[in-house]
């Protein structure tokens, strides 16, 4: 007979509750500022600099 598997069970269960405290969390920010949830969630590295593209093959002298 085959055993359930709890560890997948609760990583699901886990992974439902942090979408549905996430969706909340949107919803409670758009409230306070007008703003629609798509204006809400901007990714974290969008204020980031692009890294400088180095040339390995010549090396600087």
């Amino acid at each position: 007979m085959a055993r359930p598997n709890f560890k997948y069970a609760k990583r699901q269960k886990e992974l439902a509750k942090q979408k549905k405290a996430e969706e909340k969390r949107l919803r409670k920010m758009e409230k306070r500022t007008g703003a629609t949830a798509e204006e809400a969630v901007e990714p974290l590295d969008s204020e980031a600099q692009p890294l400088p593209v180095v040339d390995e093959a010549s090396p600087e002298q």
